[in-house]
């Protein structure tokens, strides 16, 4: 699992990035850390190296808005920075009380917009003691495609993997045909985000677009729409607008290229669709994360959430109040990526940004001796 990285993505994952604490006698050598401060989230994992894979140690994760009004007003509000705030501090407590030596703390789309997010930064490293960086779209793409490794087919030779996140939404077309079946999952980890072949038997990046609209900014800017269906529908138009540079937005899928064809989704938007489609009243991560997902499922549950108007989702339990506000600017987006490319099905991951630093991290230090599990 050696990262095989081209000049722009080694520039973002600089040693300085992926920082190893001075530890104590007493520090755990092998706990890892992971910070992902998104637009609507802000979530950790501390994880240990086991096997192919890792343990979870400790998790966190909390809804901070930190980009509330960025999309009207070009600023990471009060409310959001001090919400934020409080959960990097919790975080922080973590971090110290599990003496981790490993970690990596970024923060994505919200800080890369906002007028003020380097200043926000520099306020969350004085009280909290965190030092995040900013990563660029095509990093952020490279480690959620990271993550989602071990969901990939033998079978398949073209897959999509996106992530749709609260102000950007990722998409990633991988070419794995030159790839021997059986090497298909860790080929995902050596990518090269340039696009170059490069030997025969790696994987290559057909192309890499990161769109600056996701559950939240997309919902910001037709959020003066009052009748739902009629927002519903200029979402999912405008989200396609935007992606017509993509150079698969283009391409039909033979019938040869749908049996070869994959598409993989992590975001709570697909989370959510997934537990929604199995009942869950209460979210569980192991009966939603790597399930398969029929494309008829997922628009059944679509069609029940648009339905169910915006009084019914904010009072249907197994939404919860701030994904019944951001639903159905995510489906609007995932719909859309199934009318582009039709498929049968797709594959659901509960994971992201976080997984896919800790396997790099953990591979760079040489932790896993044998590939990475399939699940």
């Amino acid at each position: 699992m050696a990262q095989n990285l081209d000049e722009s993505a080694q520039e973002s994952t600089a040693p300085t990035h992926c920082r190893r604490i001075k530890r104590p006698a007493q520090q755990e050598p092998d706990l890892y850390a992971a910070l992902d401060l998104g637009t609507n989230s802000c979530r950790m994992l501390i994880a240990t190296p086991d096997g192919g894979h890792f343990r979870v140690v400790d998790a966190f994760a909390k809804s901070v808005r930190l980009g509330s009004g960025l999309e009207r007003t070009g600023h990471l509000s009060r409310g959001g920075i001090s919400r934020t705030l409080t959960a990097l501090g919790i975080c922080a407590d973590k971090i110290r009380r599990h003496h981790v030596g490993n970690v990596r703390l970024v923060a994505t789309e919200a800080c890369r917009r906002a007028r003020n997010g380097t200043h926000f930064l520099s306020l969350a490293a004085r009280e909290t003691g965190l030092a995040l960086e900013i990563i660029r779209p095509e990093e952020e793409a490279r480690l959620a495609v990271i993550s989602c490794a071990p969901l990939v087919e033998a079978q398949a030779d073209q897959v999509l993997v996106f992530d749709i996140g609260g102000g950007s939404t990722e998409l990633v077309w991988i070419d794995l045909s030159d790839v021997a079946p059986e090497l298909r999952a860790d080929a995902i980890v050596n990518l090269r985000m340039n696009g170059r072949r490069g030997r025969q038997g790696d994987a290559r990046i057909v192309d890499f677009i990161s769109v600056p609209l996701g559950v939240a900014t997309l919902h910001e800017r037709f959020a003066d729409v009052c009748d739902d269906s009629a927002r519903f529908a200029l979402m999912s138009w405008y989200f396609e607008e935007q992606i017509t540079s993509f150079k698969p937005y283009l391409r039909c899928l033979s019938e040869e290229d749908h049996c070869g064809f994959q598409m993989i989704g992590t975001s709570g938007t697909v989370t959510t669709v997934g537990a929604a489609h199995l009942g869950l009243k209460r979210y569980d991560r192991r009966k939603v994360d790597g399930m398969t997902l029929t494309t008829r499922a997922i628009e059944e549950v679509i069609s029940r959430f648009l339905r169910l108007g915006p009084e019914g989702r904010r009072k249907d339990i197994g939404l919860g109040r701030d994904r019944s506000e951001l639903i159905m600017s995510g489906a609007a987006i995932l719909q859309t990526l199934l009318r582009v490319w039709p498929t049968n099905s797709m594959r659901v991951a509960d994971r992201g940004l976080r997984e896919g630093m800790l396997f790099a991290m953990m591979s760079a230090n040489g932790a896993f001796e044998k590939g990475m599990d399939q699940t």
